[in-house]
């Protein structure tokens, strides 16, 4: 072995980091000779603790997805215009040279990072590409139509930015005010949708733009790349932001190929006749294949929802043809999605997953689908249901429900028991996530089986008739059931605007009062769950990246992303003693 070789493997074996540091992407610059970009930009990567890989620029866009599936975070650089033609404008007097071979790759390369929340960095042209590919407007020149920038070199300070109040970047630099250089001609109008102004000069120039939707992206209009080489390091800690949300990110993507991850309530068949192509990325609803991937969502179970409705024998009888049509649905779509499957049991889920096949299981929202034919509960089991929610808002023939309710039974009815039974004997979940506290404590005592709630949240944080309080929370932990916490805003918080933290709130109080073997989550997307920071099944990797910042463990963050629900569902249909049902579970 050569001298250069023995030094750095002795040097990798003692740091121990060889695989682990997280990779940062740099878009290059296009010139004379092709791709090219200034040292500056992987010099400062490397000092916080990154390894800078080049993105090469190319007019191509198809293999864009293989490369952020290689790295951990991106950093868009600077360089030439971007075409306004591209944005829907015409080109200003002052418009400079365009880079044609960077605009339609960096444009969609920012919207795909985006989709999959991957950590970045816009510098110059990176802060332009950044608003433009987020629905933002730009200033062509800005000479000509507003003030500042600089002929000094690139690292010496011209100007002033006051960072905003609250944002991302005040916190990184843990100041008010920075000096910073400026080499400016576009620039930023507007934020993009999802952004903000995090920062001006005294000019009125935005010099910073950065997410609004708990995303790890800031566009800054100046270079902090360009002062690598000066000894007091003023522009590192935004590399070092970067770099340590990468290796977040990382850790993140790792966990979830070895976790399976499931969201045991969704409503995305609710949208089915409009024509929805499961398949593709489709922005009427929030689960697709394209987002589940995004997100590193495994499986989800997508639930045949009926509002209730009269209860007389022909609405009854619609009712149950209904959630046959919505359960076909599901199943057509399914088996016209490549790289999806059904799943009808846990076993199922970790051999899609191992197979690297996406899985739907199927259930119903809302006991009115049986009518007030027991028979029902076995024939819809046989479909490959997995659980039922007893009652939905207002009661019906089974229950009383939480919300409009009568208390017309007083809990479960004398119907509503037998089906509880006829569930655990076939093998069927019992949902109790819009049952009423009466019918709770009824469906806990009677069933054999532990119970669950696939969509809810605490009473203590919300007062609101859907959640749960804490003895309810403490008993269905006693009794081995696992409550799923929602994104339903209105169950999150009752005034303001809810957010992932406020979900992650939710969950840490749920795990508290309860254990973190009787938790997980349940979004309730496209039934008007999704809340920013986890908008939609491609955010889901946000759960787990706030997840790792409470320092719950992968044994932990597994049994949450599922491993709690599954549990009770082997419990459940292992109970189950219809040998017909058996058979297919095991098919």
């Amino acid at each position: 072995m050569l001298d250069w070789e023995k030094n750095y493997y002795d040097t990798a074996a003692r740091n121990g980091m060889a695989g682990r540091k997280p990779v940062i992407g740099i878009t290059a610059n296009f010139g004379e000779y092709g791709s090219q970009l200034a040292e500056a930009y992987y010099e400062s990567v490397r000092i916080a603790g990154g390894v800078p890989v080049i993105v090469p620029a190319s007019e191509v866009t198809a293999d864009l997805d293989d490369v952020l599936l290689r790295i951990d975070a991106l950093i868009f650089s600077g360089g030439g215009d971007i075409n306004p033609l591209l944005l829907g404008d015409e080109p200003d007097a002052g418009l400079g040279g365009i880079n044609g071979k960077r605009d339609l790759q960096e444009l969609v390369l920012m919207r795909r990072a985006l989709d999959k929340q991957m950590p970045v960095l816009g510098i110059c042209r990176g802060i332009q590409v950044m608003a433009a590919a987020t629905g933002g407007k730009l200033i062509q020149d800005l000479k000509t139509q507003l003030k500042h920038s600089q002929k000094a070199d690139r690292h010496v300070a011209t100007h002033s930015v006051e960072l905003k109040e609250g944002s991302m970047l005040r916190s990184i630099f843990g100041c008010e005010r920075l000096e910073v250089n400026s080499f400016h001609h576009q620039a930023v109008a507007e934020p993009g949708n999802g952004m903000r102004i995090a920062a001006l000069s005294p000019d009125g120039v935005i010099e910073a733009i950065e997410s609004t939707e708990y995303k790890s992206v800031i566009g800054v209009q100046w270079h902090p790349e360009s002062f690598f080489c000066l000894t007091d390091n003023r522009m590192l800690p935004l590399f070092r932001w970067l770099i340590s949300e990468a290796a977040e990110y990382k850790e993140a993507k790792r966990i979830h190929s070895r976790v399976l991850t499931l969201d045991t309530h969704c409503d995305t068949p609710m949208f089915f006749h409009e024509d929805i192509d499961f398949a593709r990325k489709d922005d009427r609803i929030l689960v697709d294949s394209v987002k589940m991937r995004d997100g590193g969502l495994d499986a989800s179970i997508m639930v045949a929802y009926l509002p209730q409705g009269e209860r007389d024998d022909a609405s009854l009888v619609a009712a149950t043809h209904k959630a046959d049509e919505l359960l076909d649905g599901i199943e057509q779509r399914i088996a016209s999605a490549p790289g999806v499957g059904l799943a009808n049991t846990p076993t199922d889920l970790r051999r899609l997953k191992t197979e690297g096949i996406l899985a739907i299981m199927r259930g119903i929202e809302n006991g009115y689908a049986i009518g007030r034919d027991l028979s029902n509960v076995e024939r819809f089991r046989k479909r490959g249901v997995v659980y039922m929610t007893l009652c939905h808002n207002g009661d019906n023939d089974i229950c009383d429900s939480a919300s409009r309710t009568n208390n017309e039974h007083g809990g479960l009815s004398a119907f509503g028991r037998e089906v509880v039974k006829e569930m655990n004997r076939v093998g069927m979940m019992v949902d109790l996530s819009h049952g009423g506290v009466r019918s709770f404590y009824d469906a806990l005592e009677l069933s054999a089986a532990p119970i669950v709630c696939s969509h809810a949240s605490c009473r203590a944080l919300c007062d609101h008739p859907r959640n749960l309080d804490d003895e309810q929370m403490r008993a269905l932990a006693r009794k081995g059931g696992v409550m799923q916490v929602t994104l339903y805003p209105g169950f999150l918080r009752l005034d303001g605007e809810a957010t992932i933290l406020d979900a992650m709130a939710h969950l840490d109080h749920a795990i508290e009062v309860m254990g973190v073997d009787a938790v997980g989550l349940g979004t309730d997307f496209d039934g008007d769950g999704g809340v920013p920071g986890l908008a939609s099944a491609s955010e889901l990797i946000n759960f787990t990246r706030q997840l790792l910042r409470r320092r719950y463990n992968e044994a932990d963050i597994a049994s949450i992303w599922g491993g709690n629900f599954l549990r009770v569902m082997d419990i459940v249909q292992r109970k189950g003693d219809c040998e017909e049902i058996k058979v297919m579970c095991k098919q």
